[in-house]
């Protein structure tokens, strides 16, 4: 056997990039140290290390092509220095950008510390850069370096399209090579491939018919582990349809990249680029965009535009589906309830939708994924600064203003093959709208709906999946102001609770999905019509999980903005019970019976039933000033503590509600972060407390029990 000294056996680069939260948590301190941020990573792989480090920038799902960062331009020299030394998410593009400028090789690698070796390779792509932009560029080398058609159309003028004819017309198209884990001595048996631009191409050719699955990228926050469950699940279903399954992704840390799971694995930027390049070499039956998330949903008109086929749910029902007015027309059409709103332009439309639509409003920028930029906004001034910092930030996109109903939020996972749909269940979020669905505590099946509302919503489902033709998936959410039902949003594709909702009825949604999505029947499989399963023996309760005692400086109140890192499922006999559950899974031990309370003016007389329930059951509280008087006023005893002293006290929970636009100079968000650094759980939503509470309430007046689960696998 030839041994590893003799010569070197791989002939590729991997590169490994984290991919770090900063951009929900713009405040937060950058600094890379001892203590770990990142939510995720990528991993890409080419035949240098610019080529790997260009696929891997472009994977991160970050608005860049390559190394050149929209504000690199301008920074200046002093902050040049700092963020050349110090270690940042900023730094490898504050490096490239130091090369624009004409710093040199050596210097720059004694002031970062990075092995010279690395930045020459740097330079190298910077170097292109400008021989690109002075028209003296090779396409030929720029695509072995590893630049995106995009990337080289920004250089040299013009659109991606007219690139990518160019290099077609050239014959420049990559090939393949497998990734040889066993250094050439036996053929290898692992199906991972990588694309670089050379002549010989090593995949080989497909035995039978294929269908393309698009992965979700690296985890970040309002994009998780969840997706990669529903790809591998839908591979499982391909491969029993008798389909080849073939996946594109670029995360290392997901099953979906083991290398037993799909016959083909494809390590690529989930971009139209690198995913039509794979399209063209593989020639699928169609593509699957579902089970991916936002970034496989936002992929597939570009996609069916280039002449791929899309499986399940049209590009045309997917596009009315994220279009506002095009959702807003076709609600309007079918009789169904939505909140007033609509998207502005500048700040003179703005002021006309306030006008007509009145305070409190929630604003958000169009297509993002996990509430990113969203805000409640109560007073027109807050409006107004919002919607002029984020039109300066995007003027290619309305900012959308609707108006906030703050009520009962409902969330459905159905299936639909156009005619007939299965609802799994229906869900009940514990925190009222306005609290981002990711970051609320769902329960299973939705214990607290009126009779008429759970019919409403079942009605609502059916007709949104048949006027959509839905083939596949469809996430609705919903409010219940305690009168009228509204639909708030609905997503067709896989979401974040499919599977908890699998888990908690015991059955396969995902497989019965696909199955919609490769053209079979609801019918087929014993649901026809509008069918509903029936409700589980149990109550299955979803808790999020946050991180942000290690991330310095982040707001830890909850809003519409998603911040959990993950979560947990909780099973019990009933709501107490599950949710006791999830909360010691989540680490909530509730050793210390006690709770200080720090209410903002508009929670002080809400919270007084409540308080008055804990009180009685034998917790302490301690309150700071105002709240204490409050609290004092309605006969419940509070010990009172000023803020300094609240934030060095050791108690069991932290109850404080923000004041609307507060920001890191203000004593609750001071005592939120201390609470967070002592590992204290500190609550920031009235509905999350009296969940917790009532459950930790009852926890000792009941004795765990353990009970087998027996899913009800599809026959």
């Amino acid at each position: 056997m030839t041994k590893a000294a003799f010569e070197p056996a791989l002939d590729y680069v991997v590169v490994k990039i984290t991919r770090w939260p900063f951009d929900k948590f713009p405040t937060i301190d950058r600094r890379l140290g001892i203590q770990m941020k990142a939510t995720g990573e990528v991993m890409a792989i080419g035949r240098s290390f610019p080529e790997a480090l260009l696929k891997a920038v472009r994977s991160l799902d970050l608005p860049v092509r390559g190394l050149r960062l929209a504000d690199a331009a301008g920074w200046t020299d002093a902050e040049m220095v700092s963020l050349v030394a110090e270690a940042t998410d900023l730094r490898l593009f504050a490096l490239a950008e130091a090369l624009r400028r004409g710093w040199v090789v050596d210097d720059l690698a004694a002031r970062s510390g990075i092995d010279r070796f690395f930045i020459a390779e740097i330079a190298r792509i910077v170097s292109c850069e400008r021989q690109l932009t002075d028209g003296l560029g090779s396409l030929l080398l720029a695509k072995r370096l590893g630049f995106p058609d995009a990337e080289i159309a920004a250089l040299v003028g013009g659109g991606e399209s007219e690139v990518r004819a160019r290099r077609m017309a050239a014959g420049l198209v990559p090939a393949y090579k497998i990734v040889d884990t066993c250094a050439g001595e036996f053929p290898a048996a692992t199906p991972y491939y990588y694309s670089t631009y050379e002549v010989e191409d090593e995949q080989p050719e497909a035995r039978g018919p294929r269908i393309v699955v698009l992965g979700a990228g690296p985890i970040r926050i309002g994009q998780g582990i969840e997706f990669d469950y529903s790809t591998v699940h839908a591979v499982k279903a391909l491969r029993e349809a008798g389909y080849e399954a073939v996946i594109i992704n670029n995360n290392p840390e997901t099953v979906s990249t083991d290398f037993d799971i799909s016959d083909r694995l494809y390590f690529e930027p989930l971009t139209v680029e690198d995913v039509l390049h794979v399209v063209h070499r593989e020639q699928p039956d169609g593509v699957l965009v579902q089970f991916g998330g936002q970034t496989a949903l936002n992929l597939a008109g570009p996609l069916h535009d280039a002449g791929v086929r899309i499986l399940g749910t049209s590009v045309r029902s997917l596009d009315i589906s994220e279009d506002r007015e095009k959702f807003s027309g076709l609600l309007a059409a079918l009789d169904i309830e939505r909140p007033e709103g609509g998207g502005v332009w500048s700040l003179g439309d703005c002021e006309a939708l306030l006008r007509r639509i009145g305070l409190p409003v929630i604003v958000r920028p169009s297509y993002v994924l996990g509430g990113r930029g969203m805000e409640i906004a109560d007073t027109g001034e807050r409006v107004r600064a919002f919607v002029a910092g984020a039109l300066a930030r995007d003027s290619a996109h309305p900012l959308l203003i609707d108006r906030y109903v703050e009520g009962l939020e409902i969330e459905v996972d159905a299936i639909s093959d156009g005619t007939s749909v299965l609802i799994p269940g229906i869900m009940e979020h514990v925190e009222r709208a306005g609290v981002h669905s990711g970051d609320s505590i769902a329960l299973f099946p939705a214990p607290h709906l009126p009779e008429g509302v759970a019919a409403g919503v079942m009605d609502i489902t059916a007709r949104l999946a048949r006027a959509l033709d839905v083939h596949g998936f469809l996430n609705l959410q919903f409010v219940y102001d305690g009168t009228r039902l509204y639909v708030l949003e609905a997503n067709l594709r896989a979401s974040r609770t499919v599977p908890f909702v699998s888990k908690a009825v015991g059955v396969p949604l995902v497989q019965i999905a696909t199955r919609m999505m490769l053209g079979d029947a609801l019918a087929d499989l014993g649901f026809a019509g509008v069918h509903q399963l029936p409700a589980p023996p149990h109550v299955a309760v979803k808790a999020p999980v946050f991180s942000m005692e290690k991330l310095p400086r982040a707001e830890a109140a909850v809003g519409p903005e998603m911040k959990s890192t993950g979560e947990v499922m909780g099973f019990g006999r009933d709501v107490a019970d599950a949710l006791h559950k999830a909360l010691v899974a989540a680490g909530w031990h509730g050793r210390e019976r006690s709770v200080l309370v720090s209410l903002a003016d508009r929670h002080k007389q809400q919270a007084v039933p409540l308080l008055r329930d804990v009180a009685a059951a034998g917790f302490r509280l301690v309150a700071t000033p105002n709240t204490a008087a409050a609290l004092h006023r309605a006969g419940i005893p509070a010990e009172v503590v000023t803020f300094d002293q609240a934030a060095e006290l050791t108690v069991g929970l932290v109850l404080n509600t923000p004041t609307r636009g507060a920001d890191a100079s203000r004593r609750g968000f001071q005592l939120r972060r201390s609470a967070l650094q002592r590992r204290i759980p500190c609550v920031t939503s009235l509905d999350t407390a009296a969940a917790i509470l009532t459950a930790l309430i009852g926890a000792g007046e009941r004795a765990t029990a353990v009970h087998p689960l027996v899913g009800s696998a599809l026959r």
